[in-house]
Parts: C-alpha cells; structure tokens; sequence
C-alpha cells in the first residue's frame, strides 16, 4: 500500500505491500502547488508503469496540455490563481473527451455543495491510496468513462 496523509501541514508517505495494475500505460498529467504532493503522485503512478509529467499551477498545465497529448489529468483543487475546477472547466473546453480527475481534501464539502464540478469526471478524497489512483484511472479512462463526477 502506498498512501499520501496530509497532517496540517505535513503530509506522509506510507510504504507497503503493492499489486500490480491490471491496465495498460497511460500518459498523465499530474498538477499541483504542492512539489512534493506532485513528486509523491507521479512515484505512485511511475510504480504502475504510467508516464508522467508534472506541473505546477494551472497556467503551466495548459501549456503542456496545448503541446502534449495526455490520456488523463490529474489537479489538485486548492491551487493559487487558478483552482483546480477552473483547470478542468478549461481543459475541457479545449478537449471535451479529455478525462480529468480531481484529489481535494474538500471533496466533501464540494459535493455537498450542489454545485457541479465542470469538467471533472472523478474526484479523490484526501489522504489517498495507490489504490484509489487505480479506480480512477480505471473509471475515467476510455474503457470506463463516466458522465458525472464520482468521489472516492
């Protein structure tokens, strides 16, 4: 198991047992504020044999997304100058099939919201397993892709 705790400020790594995927390679992009939140992603998803790139605020993944094509994105929501939903919202409207899952430690107070979350198609709570990477990627990516936005 592999898992991301955030703890204050502080966030864990937790080291353990790991199965292998049952799907194949994809391309992704992982965007966060947080370097060591992005670095912690892209090891997970490396250990599942993906390839990843990472990006550090919303301006900066577009710019890769407009040169790069990405089988999935993946953004934090809580990020400065441009959140996460906006990130989505704006991805989509550049690429309506491109699958785009959210990791939040607010994901429960969006939801409970009422307010749809443009764009995204699977949302991840925090803290986070390899495991729940996996169902996301399994659910939002052409074999499995779904019309709303599921939170895990």
């Amino acid at each position: 198991m592999l898992a991301i705790l955030e703890a204050g400020f502080r966030i864990r790594l937790i080291f353990g047992t790991m199965s292998t995927p049952a799907f194949p390679q994809r391309r992704i992009l992982v965007v966060d504020d947080e370097p060591f939140v992005c670095d912690a992603v892209k090891m997970m998803l490396t250990f599942d044999g993906h390839v990843v790139e990472t990006a550090s605020n919303g301006k900066e993944a577009l710019a890769m997304f407009e040169v790069g094509k990405f089988d999935l994105v993946i953004t934090d929501f809580a990020m400065p100058t441009m959140k996460g939903d906006e990130l989505a919202a704006a991805i989509k409207a550049r690429s309506p099939k491109q699958p785009v899952v959210m990791i939040t430690a607010y994901a429960e107070m969006l939801q409970s919201s009422g307010n749809p979350l443009p764009g995204v198609d699977f949302v991840i709570s925090k803290p986070f397993l390899l495991e729940n990477l996996r169902e996301a990627i399994a659910r939002v990516t052409p074999a499995g892709l779904n019309s709303k936005p599921q939170t895990k």
